[in-house]
């Protein structure tokens, strides 16, 4: 991860939890990973659809 020590990991997480609190990091959490998926899919979905023009009909 960029680079990140495991003091450094330590205190943004320990900010992450003073700030949005207890409950919503797993919601928080969820919804990053629901949206890495996504734009997983849709790369992995507009390189299909551009391999597809390139050959010919």
């Amino acid at each position: 991860m960029a680079g990140l020590k495991p003091q450094e990991l330590l205190i943004i997480l320990v900010i992450l939890l003073v700030l949005f609190g207890g409950a919503k990091l797993p919601q928080l959490a969820r919804n990053l990973g629901r949206a890495q998926k996504e734009f997983k899919d849709g790369i992995a979905e507009g390189n299909g659809s551009s391999k597809d023009e390139d050959s010919p009909a």
